[in-house]
């Protein structure tokens, strides 16, 4: 009988732990509304950019977003992104996207004809400074063993 209590109880620690991914969460769906339209990232910022090179999303360096074209969908959650900058490799592609419940924007970057379900590696980043023209994506990095910060700022365009 104890062995039994000792098992069901060390059952339920097991569950009780089990971490909550940013995918399993509650959608907001007033932050993704406020997402909807034309948007474009106007700075990629972070402590040390001066000497530290950033491949943002495994696609490019990160100066290469400043000016990139992004559209978010918001009741399908597709949308595209594109950059075009000079001395950048060119790159557009359909992404799916959502913002959960905790502030965590979830993107997927996929190849062309492929299903979302089938891409199984995505990139969580925090949504800050929200409003109707502007919102921030951050993205955390370790450079040298510290956690640092990149700052995409998007701009509303028509």
């Amino acid at each position: 009988m104890k062995k039994i209590i000792l098992l069901c109880t060390l059952a339920v620690v097991m569950f009780a732990c089990k971490s909550i991914s940013a995918t399993s969460t509650n959608t907001d769906r007033k932050a993704q509304v406020n997402m909807k339209g034309n948007w474009e990232i106007s700075s990629v910022t972070y402590p040390g950019s001066q000497y530290v090179k950033v491949n943002s999303f495994q696609l490019a360096d990160s100066e290469c977003f400043v000016g990139s074209k992004w559209k978010f969908v918001s009741n399908n959650n597709k949308g595209t992104m594109a950059i075009a900058k000079a001395g950048c490799p060119s790159f557009s592609s359909s992404i799916t996207w959502f913002v959960n419940n905790d502030k965590q924007f979830v993107l997927k970057v996929l190849n062309a004809g492929e299903k979302a379900k089938k891409v199984r590696d995505g990139y969580v980043l925090r949504l800050d400074n929200q409003t109707a023209t502007s919102f921030q994506l951050v993205d955390r990095i370790d450079v040298a063993g510290n956690m640092t910060d990149v700052v995409y700022q998007f701009n509303k365009i028509n």
